[in-house]
């Protein structure tokens, strides 16, 4: 990191961080431990006699153990009617299709490689003073029903997928996947919007700028029709971390063509952490309304995260991706994040899915620390009647 992290405006004083963090925690409530505790009991029997512990139950229905109980992310709830989704403050939504796979296949597994790993997480973040247990209201609908070998009509189960959730008022957090589903999500999003637009802030290795790829929409494609809808423009297409030898001439033409926004990882580490999410900031949000993220794991060298259909070294490491995550995030009003190109079959150590993640939870903390979490009511830019916004594809 080239340039120091900027203190929060509360953090005038000279303390560290760790001092400040051990402050913040004495002001968190335990309502929201305590309701797990008080259910799991209820619904998972008080434990055998020997357990001096009278907060464990015989079931385990909660947190603890990690290794045990079934896997939805960070063990949320599990919400089977989502027609209730509206309920909760922030929806995790599988999304485990690659049949827009060029090379690797694997990414439909990325749901639960995610979910499984996410076990060995808390709630809790001690540098961040956020318990998202006691701050936010978290579910996990499940996973969109993809059809294997079609993405079109895959990419139409996840359009309907995504705006359900995104019209309800909860945030959606999607669990890719390949990156195809790049173009379907931010449909969805778009049926929503009415004449509203939206920003898009891309983090990737590779531009997945060019129409066709194989002479099909795969996962090199999503932004050329994602920005051919009027409520996602070129111009407020970022794209962080390009480079290397995967990056198809095509695609870099239709960058040329649509004037959108590239920063390598040379222009990042070179003009600082700080001026790159200032940048990624003001054209994303240019005349838009909202920001959505795209975060493909492969953004990240390749020597933190081998589960993944296109490694290519040299790239972010892991604490830069995590603090411009922070600042963009922070700064802007964030309608949704996907996580995708997490490749179960080769990962290692289940390294991958558990820095997708880490990215996964400190966006939730950041939109709790930002005050965009939880909700008092559905934003403006949420319109309840769809529209068709792309044309048919043949």
């Amino acid at each position: 990191m080239s340039q120091s992290p900027r203190r929060s405006p509360d953090n005038n004083d000279n303390s560290s961080e760790a001092q400040r963090a051990l402050e913040r925690e004495r002001e968190l409530p335990l309502t929201g431990w305590q309701q797990e505790v008080d259910l799991g009991l209820d619904r998972g029997l008080e434990a055998a006699e020997s357990i001096r512990d009278r907060t464990i139950s015989t079931f385990s229905r909660g947190e603890l153990p990690h290794y045990a109980g079934i896997n939805t992310f960070l063990k949320a709830p599990y919400l089977e009617d989502v027609k209730e989704v509206g309920n909760y403050d922030v929806a995790i939504i599988g999304v485990p299709h690659d049949s827009g796979t060029t090379y690797r296949p694997g990414t439909r597994f990325g749901p639960q490689g995610i979910r499984k790993i996410s076990a060995l997480y808390t709630p809790y973040n001690f540098e961040f003073g956020v318990d998202l247990r006691e701050q936010i209201t978290l579910c996990d609908v499940g996973d969109i029903f993809t059809i294997p070998g079609n993405n079109e009509k895959s990419f139409d189960q996840i359009s309907k997928g995504i705006a359900h959730v995104f019209s309800s008022g909860a945030f959606p957090i999607i669990l890719g996947g390949d990156h195809s589903i790049g173009f379907p999500t931010v449909r969805g999003i778009c049926r929503h919007l009415g004449d509203k637009k939206v920003g898009i802030i891309h983090f990737d290795r590779h531009a997945d700028t060019q129409e066709t790829d194989l002479d099909e929409r795969m996962h090199t494609c999503p932004w050329f029709h994602a920005t051919n809808m009027a409520n996602a423009q070129a111009k407020n297409l970022v794209q962080m971390g390009i480079g290397g030898w995967q990056v198809p001439r095509p695609g870099v033409k239709v960058c040329r063509e649509r004037a959108t926004n590239i920063l390598t990882v040379t222009d990042i580490t070179e003009m600082g952490l700080d001026a790159a999410a200032d940048f990624a900031i003001e054209k994303a949000t240019d005349g838009t309304d909202c920001v959505w993220i795209s975060f493909d794991i492969d953004c990240i060298d390749a020597g933190f995260v081998p589960g993944t259909g296109w490694p290519e070294p040299g790239g972010l490491l892991p604490r830069e991706v995590l603090y411009l995550l922070k600042k963009i995030v922070q700064n802007t009003t964030v309608c949704g994040i996907e996580v995708v190109e997490v490749s179960p079959p080769y990962d290692v150590s289940d390294m991958t899915a558990l820095m997708a993640t880490r990215v996964i939870c400190d966006t939730m903390a950041h939109l709790v620390l930002s005050g965009q979490l939880p909700r008092q009511e559905k934003p403006a830019y949420i319109h309840e009647e769809a529209q068709v916004v792309d044309e048919p594809w043949n």
